[in-house]
C-alpha cells in the first residue's frame, strides 16, 4: 500500500483522475454534437485504461534499458513516418495515421518520445568524451532534422515545432557552452528577417523559391485570424456565451468542428463554464509544478534530461492548445493533454508518465 500512496503518487494521479472525469464528460457531450463522436466516450474510456496498465507495465522494466536501445526506437518511429507517407489515412488534409480501423495510430506521437531518448543517448555519449562538442550538436541536428522532414511531408507543423522543443530542452542541459545558443539565435533570426522580407516585399519570388504549397501554409499560419472561418468564430462565440457554471449536457451546442480534440477546452467550457476551467488549468499547474520540482530533485543525466523534455513537450501543448481555443495562436492540431480524445497522444503521455515515475524510485 505505500508503494501506492506515496506522495509522487498522488500528486501525480490526482489531477489526472480528474483531467480523465472532465474528458469522459465532454466526449458524452460530443456524441450529441456529431454521430462519427458516438464512440468516442467508450474509446476514450479504453485509452485510458490502456494508458494506466502501461504505467504500472513501466514499473517492472529496467529503464536504462530504454536509453541503450533508443537507436533502435529513433529508426523505428522513422520508419513508420515513412511508412505512413505511403500507406496512411488522410484526415483534414494530413496523411497522419494508420488506419487499423478499430482506431488510428499517430507514429509522430511514437517518434516524440523515441526523439527524445534518443537526443539523450547522444548526450550521455558526448558527457563521456566519445565525440566533440560541434559533432555532438551536428549529430543532434541531424537526428532532429530526419523526422522533422517526414512529418513536414505529412504535413504536421505541430510535430515540428515540439520535436524542436525537445532539441532545444536537451541543449539546455547538456553543457554545452553558451556561444552555440548566441549563434543560432542568430541564425534563426537572420532566416526569419529574410523570409519576412520576402513575404512582404518578393511574394512571387518566395513562392518560386518554397514552392505554392509551403507558402500558403505558412501563409494559413501568419494570418490564422482572418482565415479561422467556422471553427474558431463558432469556438470564440461558445465560450463567449458559457456561463459561470456552464450549460451542462446539452443536445444543441454550437456546432465546432474538431470539438473532442483540438477544441475540447472550449467544449469544456461549454459544459462546466469557467469554474470548470479554473479546475482544468489547476490541474495542469500541480502537474506542471510538479514536473519542475522534479528536474531540480533528480540531478542524474539521462534521467533530468528526459523530465526536463517531457516539460518542455507537456506545457508548450497546454500553451497551444488553450491560446489556439481562445484565437491567439494558429490552429495547428495540437491536442490538450489528457482532455483531448486520441489514443495515440494519450498512450504516449501514460508511456512518459510511466518512464518519469520508474525514474522517481531511483
Amino acid at each position: 500500500m505505500k508503494k501506492i500512496f506515496t506522495k509522487e503518487n498522488i500528486i501525480l494521479f490526482l489531477p489526472i483522475f480528474i483531467l480523465m472525469v472532465f474528458s469522459f464528460f465532454c466526449m458524452y457531450q460530443a456524441q450529441f454534437i456529431k454521430s462519427i463522436y458516438a464512440m468516442h466516450l467508450k474509446k476514450q474510456i479504453l485509452w485510458y485504461a490502456i494508458g494506466f496498465f502501461l504505467i504500472f507495465l513501466c514499473q517492472k522494466i529496467k529503464i536504462r534499458i530504454l536509453f541503450n536501445y533508443s537507436f533502435f526506437f529513433y529508426l523505428l518511429g522513422n520508419f513508420l513516418l515513412i511508412l505512413v507517407l505511403f500507406f496512411g489515412k488522410e484526415i483534414n488534409g494530413a496523411k497522419a495515421w494508420f488506419d487499423f480501423k478499430i482506431f488510428n495510430f499517430q507514429p509522430s506521437e511514437f517518434m516524440k518520445i523515441s526523439l527524445l531518448l534518443y537526443l539523450i543517448h547522444l548526450t550521455d555519449l558526448f558527457h563521456n568524451q566519445c565525440f566533440s562538442e560541434f559533432k555532438y550538436i551536428f549529430l543532434c541536428l541531424i537526428a532532429t532534422f530526419i523526422p522533422s522532414l517526414f512529418v513536414f511531408l505529412e504535413p504536421d507543423t505541430g510535430a515540428i515545432i515540439i520535436f524542436l522543443l525537445l532539441l532545444l530542452s536537451v541543449f539546455l542541459l547538456s553543457g554545452i557552452r553558451k556561444r552555440w545558443f548566441i549563434l543560432a539565435f542568430g541564425v534563426f533570426a537572420f532566416i526569419i528577417t529574410l523570409f519576412f522580407y520576402f513575404y512582404f516585399f518578393q511574394q512571387d519570388l518566395l513562392i518560386q523559391w518554397i514552392g505554392t504549397s509551403f507558402f500558403y501554409r505558412v501563409d494559413r499560419i501568419l494570418n490564422f485570424q482572418s482565415g479561422s472561418g467556422l471553427q474558431l468564430n463558432n469556438a470564440l462565440a461558445t465560450i463567449g456565451n458559457a456561463t459561470f457554471f456552464g450549460h451542462g449536457i446539452q443536445k444543441n451546442l454550437l456546432y465546432v468542428p474538431e470539438f473532442p480534440t483540438d477544441f475540447v477546452f472550449t467544449l469544456n467550457t461549454a459544459i462546466f463554464g469557467f469554474v470548470g476551467d479554473f479546475i482544468v488549468l489547476s490541474c495542469f499547474c500541480v502537474l506542471n509544478l510538479f514536473l519542475i520540482q522534479q528536474t531540480f530533485l533528480i540531478k542524474k543525466y539521462p534521467y533530468q534530461l528526459f523530465i526536463h523534455g517531457f516539460l518542455f513537450l507537456f506545457i508548450y501543448q497546454q500553451i497551444q492548445n488553450i491560446l489556439m481555443n481562445l484565437g491567439l495562436f494558429p490552429i495547428m492540431g495540437i491536442p490538450l493533454p489528457f482532455l483531448s480524445y486520441g489514443g495515440s497522444n494519450m498512450i504516449i503521455y501514460f508511456l512518459f508518465l510511466g518512464i518519469i515515475l520508474n525514474i522517481i524510485k531511483k
